[in-house]
């Protein structure tokens, strides 16, 4: 069997970006590829760029660590930048037919690959879902780890500051972002570091950041003359960009830009897919809910190497230690979404009977000062505050040894954060607010908040704190965590189903008002007959 994988950036990125599903593309390929008679091919796309020539084009990768050199390709110059964010709803991500083209001709020369397997969208256009138009055996895997076809900001959080249940027909994303990228700057930087680590220079090395940092305020002083030129001369507005393909571009207000992306993204996915594999039961439900096929929809809870830790541990008989106090951590992103600063709030906030009971670990890489001053301040209240500016994996045993109790107080429909599936592997029950994945493991209503919710959060704590809450009833509802071992069996068997011809694929047509519950429609031949239904279509002609 020969699997293409693909992500934006590479598994083995010298500058470790793509969080999580980086660390799990690393983890898949190294596994599957020490599988007898499985061979695995990388590719990459949107984060290369060469100054030096134009136009897309597929090529071995040329940078960073030398290992698996020979399964690791990218796509340089693709028309569409990665991550999302740095081309924001731009209709390139759904149609850009020379990087499509580029994808196909890297198919057909390092295929036929029985699987191709998308852990993302971003850095291509989704016509390139379109594969099995030139390649019909090929079974088409796309696994949900964010929520990209859906939204360009990828997590479904409006403005930086809420959960987006409906996005008004794509007139909440005209007002999504609170800073737009300009795409050029974001080219140029790409492709200073590009041709920069072609060269030898590695990112972190002094060198590279003497050079990467000068060229981008060239560049960014360049493109802001352009700008102004380009104003001047205009009475002081900024042009639309006319089409390369005609002199003529349609005018038309941008939120139904990103209506018609949606639709496209959703379409392209029920009509070319053959599984969406969703990372939580949560997540299907969300994807369905804004047009992914049912039919399509399969949870894959994914693998993890922390997963043998679960064997190696033991449940705590009591929340609380002896003394009556309770350690809670929180490990993972100093971000709105993450809920990091709602936790703040709610800590600043909580009573000082309860303050004084409970021990805080926070391991996550600072932000600021001002962060800093707000957690040194919460020592005056809490029993104990601990304390780490970021932490390695193989930390996590030091890290967790005295912690009673996980916190993932995500504010958004986060898939399934890793660092909730490493606690929990730990033994260590969660706390979790009712959005997102994390929920799942633990699976008991009391140790599940309302999402953004201080009172039931501290409510929930209390309880705890009071012997309110069994850890008995936690660990028999607890799903045990998955190793890479049961993850791949799950995919090996996703893999070896017969690729489905189009004509026989789902379609789902996404609602433009996710508010309103349509009633199904019901089949009127259903129950009859061949020879029935032939009857009845008849009649239903003859009545005109």
């Amino acid at each position: 069997m020969k699997i293409l994988f693909y992500n934006w950036v590479d598994y083995l990125d010298d500058e470790k970006r793509g969080g999580g599903v980086t660390v799990y593309q690393r983890n898949t390929i190294q596994a599957m590829r020490a599988e007898d008679g499985i061979s695995c091919v990388f590719l990459s796309s949107g984060i290369s760029y060469d100054v030096l020539q134009s136009g897309p084009r597929w090529e071995r990768i040329k940078h960073g660590p030398s290992e698996d050199r020979d399964i690791r390709f990218e796509i340089v110059n693709s028309g569409v930048l990665a991550p999302s964010h740095h081309s924001f709803g731009d209709e390139r991500q759904t149609t850009e037919p020379a990087t499509t083209e580029v994808f196909m001709d890297f198919l057909r020369k390092n295929g036929p690959f029985d699987v191709v397997h998308f852990n993302n969208l971003e850095g291509l256009p989704a016509d390139v879902l379109k594969l099995k138009e030139h390649f019909p055996e090929t079974r088409v895997i796309f696994s949900l780890h964010n929520y990209y076809p859906v939204c360009p900001q990828v997590n479904l959080w409006h403005q930086e500051r809420e959960n987006c249940v409906d996005f008004d027909n794509g007139r909440k994303c005209e007002q999504c972002l609170p800073h737009q990228h300009d795409t050029r700057i974001i080219e140029l930087a790409n492709g200073v570091a590009f041709n920069l680590k072609k060269r030898g220079v590695r990112p972190g090395s002094k060198m590279f950041d003497r050079g990467f940092g000068p060229a981008m305020r060239l560049a960014g002083r360049a493109v802001g003359f352009y700008n102004r030129r380009i104003r001047k001369g205009n009475g002081g507005q900024t042009p639309q960009v006319a089409s390369q393909n005609s002199l003529l571009r349609r005018v038309e207000r941008s939120h139904v830009k990103f209506a018609r992306r949606r639709t496209a993204m959703v379409e392209a996915i029920n009509t070319h897919c053959d599984r969406v594999l969703c990372v939580s039961d949560r997540v299907g439900v969300v994807a369905s809910k804004f047009g992914i096929a049912p039919a399509l929809i399969q949870t894959g809870y994914i693998g993890t190497q922390h997963a043998s830790k679960y064997s190696e541990t033991s449940p705590k008989s009591t929340l609380t230690k002896p003394d009556g106090t309770l350690t809670l951590a929180f490990l993972g992103y100093m971000r709105h979404d993450k809920g990091f600063f709602f936790l703040l709030d709610t800590l600043e906030t909580t009573p000082a009977d309860i303050a004084a009971r409970i021990n805080i670990v926070i391991c996550s890489h600072l932000l600021d000062q001002h962060c800093m001053d707000r957690i040194t301040a919460l020592s005056d209240r809490f029993a104990s505050v601990l304390f780490a500016d970021g932490y390695a994996h193989n930390q996590l045993d030091e890290l967790l040894s005295d912690v009673d109790l996980g916190v993932i107080p995500v504010l958004w429909e986060d898939n399934l954060p890793q660092v909730a599936i490493e606690m929990h592997a730990r033994h260590i029950p969660l706390l979790t607010s009712d959005l997102g994945g994390a929920q799942e493991l633990g699976n008991t209503a009391e140790f599940t908040f309302k999402a953004g919710d201080s009172t039931d959060f501290i409510h929930k704590i209390k309880a705890m704190l009071d012997g309110e809450v069994w850890l008995e009833e936690y660990w028999q509802n607890a799903m045990a965590p998955y190793s890479m071992d049961d993850h791949l069996r799950e995919l090996k068997d996703v893999y070896a189903q017969p690729a489905r011809s189009i004509a026989l694929m789902p379609s789902a047509t996404p609602e433009t008002n996710e508010d309103d519950d349509a009633d199904p429609v019901e089949d009127p031949f259903a129950g009859l007959s061949d020879e029935e239904i032939e009857v009845a279509e008849l009649k239903a002609s003859q009545e005109g």
